[in-house]
């Protein structure tokens, strides 16, 4: 099976599914990431140097709080899509939701009970995650001041 006969077998199935799904999913937190650090308009940056701001200072006062507002509904998504592609971990061999979800059909010839039972609990998941970023995007809202 393309080198990795037996690797379900020899316990190392969890960390190679770990390690591909986390380097698919950084790779897109990073672009989300990368395109909001390019939304910044370079006026505000160009203004806070004119100011004589540390780097520092400028990225924690001015960059970071715009690119957060910006970088976070696009790094929920990701998560969310990393959440949904853990069933695909049952490719390497690994026990995970979707896996025994289709073993325990199989063996009461309900399937439609088990499947049920897992697409609440991957339900349950994504609406805490949903919660969590919902709170982390109202934190971001209020911290913006209004032009006067």
């Amino acid at each position: 099976a393309f080198g990795y006969a037996g690797v379900a077998e020899s316990g190392y199935a969890f960390v190679i599914a770990v390690i591909a799904i986390g380097a698919i999913s950084g790779a897109y937190s990073t672009e989300v990431v990368r395109g909001a650090l390019g939304a910044i308009p370079n006026g505000h940056i160009e203004a806070a140097r004119a100011l004589g701001l540390p780097g520092a200072r400028i990225f924690g006062r001015i960059i970071a709080p715009q690119m957060l507002r910006i970088a976070v509904p696009g790094i929920n998504n990701v998560w969310q899509t990393t959440i949904k592609d853990t069933a695909l971990v049952s490719v390497v061999g690994l026990q995970e939701l979707m896996r025994i979800s289709f073993i325990g059909a199989n063996s009461t010839r309900h399937p439609f009970i088990f499947y049920l039972i897992a697409a609440v609990v991957y339900l349950a998941i994504t609406l805490v995650s949903q919660a969590g970023f919902d709170g982390i995007e109202r934190l971001l809202r209020l911290r913006t001041r209004k032009a006067v």
